[in-house]
């Protein structure tokens, strides 16, 4: 029998490598300040971003997956394609450097880069200032309900906030789940 393959090690290098291209790039491209910087490497590097290039250059369809993976639509995860996609440049990275896994970057998110991505506020962080610029306690996250196997999870997330409302919103992590909540909250209550 064959050797157990996975691709975490390369994940693992992948997202590092990632986060130095984008850094780079916006440092390049911008002089604003290193919080703006910050807020908008988060988004360029994050799992939903990661899933959405995948999903444009086409990576579900060469993903190999356990049948109850496909049936759960694994290939269409933002947790696994963000994961995969990492992956892919981590093993860019080590058969090709730097320098080529960098300039893949670039190409590859491009239409992020020039979207815009991360240039407004991660909903969770305008939803903490609305709550504390109109005087009300910071809101309260709370899961409601995980479902489905590890490899294709659903979470449903409540945001609270004491005395104006709240909202849930699901999504494929926890984290996903309440940055989505948050939007919805803002969306409805702000």
């Amino acid at each position: 029998m064959g050797e157990a393959r996975d691709y975490q090690r390369l994940e693992f290098l992948g997202d590092r490598v990632l986060g130095l291209a984008i850094a780079d790039w916006l440092h390049e491209k911008s002089d604003a300040a290193e919080g703006k910087l910050s807020q908008r490497l988060n988004a360029l590097v994050s799992r939903e971003t990661c899933a959405d290039v995948a999903r444009t250059l086409g990576v579900p369809a060469h993903i190999r997956l356990g049948k109850q993976a496909r049936d759960d639509g694994g290939a269409d995860s933002d947790n696994i394609l963000g994961d995969v996609m990492e992956a892919l440049i981590g093993a860019l990275f080590v058969d090709r450097g730097f320098d080529v896994a960098q300039a893949f970057v670039r190409r590859a998110w491009d239409k992020p880069m020039a979207g815009g991505a991360g240039q407004r506020k991660h909903p969770k962080a305008a939803l903490q200032e609305w709550a504390a610029g109109n005087r009300r306690k910071p809101p309260v996250y709370t899961l409601v309900r995980r479902d489905g196997p590890d490899h294709a999870a659903s979470f449903t997330v409540s945001v609270e906030v004491k005395g104006v409302g709240v909202m849930e919103a699901r999504g494929s992590s926890k984290q996903e789940a309440e940055t989505s909540a948050a939007r919805e909250f803002m969306n409805r209550f702000a």
